[in-house]
């Protein structure tokens, strides 16, 4: 028998055989998901949305893509998100108009979660919380029906958690997406000891449908991106902390020596310093014998001081909306090389 990838590969070759009008009348194929569905619709839940939708309307990949939010005002916000999105593409002659309203029209955007009870998968990108997604997947588990694959976007948190409370974990994968998801290309695609090979392949055939690049990781912290990234980030707070190096320097020596596009902590600062505060103490608690994580005290102290990075205008740098600035230090007494 072939494997899931051949299957669909024969397939395409099949269908490439075909008149252009019967492509275009033939109905999705049954190794695609043909309906899906999006919950959450902020930063990375509308650009996949957009994402699916783009690949509905140019391929016919999707009969549908079921964009939710349980709050109107956040539905409009993600509308608005895309449609501001799909007219840059528009405006920069990269996607024509027609494009443009087809791809609009594969989304129907809802704040009734019943719409999504007969999607074939679906990709949630709600907040960082495990106890709201738990219990999301809990009534997903309920509501949807049977078949219905779900996929978590999340950076850090344990796939196996949610893949058991929704009840069907050899029907759960991660699946995360970069920032900004419109323009990144890679998906790290995560499976449990629970999930299925068909259901893994499938979500793999998926991503590359989609004009992505998949890669496959095991449920393990911070997958494959995070796991080494988040460390790194770390041991450069530490190296500040102890007085080794400047922020400058730090950066500096990463951009040039090794050649990255920004520094360790220019990129804690645009990620955000609670949010890697609360990814590496939720990594400590979980996993307090693994001497990779740890939590740099300099990091604990800027974030009870509401010094957040890019979000509030000060981390490490000063920040001017998304503009850096200068870096915190000698000037301003924050930090001190002796």
């Amino acid at each position: 028998m072939s494997s899931l990838p051949s299957a669909i590969l024969l397939t395409r070759k099949l269908s490439a055989l075909l008149p252009a009008s019967a492509r275009q009348l033939s109905s999705t194929p049954r190794l695609h998901f043909d309906k899906v569905g999006v919950i959450g619709l902020g930063l990375m839940g509308h650009g996949i949305a957009q994402t699916a939708a783009t690949a509905a309307s140019r391929d016919n990949l999707h009969s549908s893509i079921i964009a939710y939010e349980s709050d109107q005002t956040f539905l409009d916000k993600g509308r608005d998100r895309i449609q501001s999105s799909v007219d840059k593409l528009v405006k920069k002659e990269k996607m024509t108009v027609d494009h443009a309203h087809s791809l609009m029209k594969k989304i129907t955007f809802t704040t009734d979660r019943h719409d999504l009870h007969d999607v074939d998968f679906i990709v949630e990108a709600i907040i960082e919380n495990m106890d709201l997604k738990k219990r999301l997947y809990s009534d997903l588990g309920k509501e949807c029906k049977p078949s219905t694959v779900f996929a978590s976007n999340t950076s850090s948190l344990s796939i196996t958690q949610m893949a058991l409370a929704s009840g069907r974990p050899e029907n759960f994968v991660g699946v995360h997406f970069f920032n900004p998801v419109q323009i990144m290309k890679l998906v790290e695609v995560i499976r449990t000891e629970y999930t299925s090979t068909e259901v893994f392949d499938k979500t793999v055939a998926w991503v590359g449908d989609i004009g992505k690049v998949a890669v496959k990781c095991r449920d393990t912290p911070g997958f494959i991106v995070n796991r080494l990234l988040v460390p790194s980030l770390m041991q450069a707070i530490l190296l500040l902390e102890r007085g080794d190096a400047t922020t400058h320097d730090i950066d500096v020596s990463m951009q040039l020596g090794a050649g990255h596009p920004m520094g360790p902590l220019h990129l804690a600062d645009y990620v955000g310093l609670d949010t890697c505060l609360y990814i590496m103490e939720g990594w400590v608690k979980d996993f307090p014998s693994e001497r990779a994580f740890v939590v740099p005290e300099l990091l604990r102290e800027k974030v009870a001081k509401g010094e957040l990075g890019r979000k509030s205008g000060k981390g490490f740098y000063y920040w001017d909306g998304e503009k850096r600035g200068d870096a915190v230090g000698l000037d301003s007494g924050d930090i001190s090389l002796e």
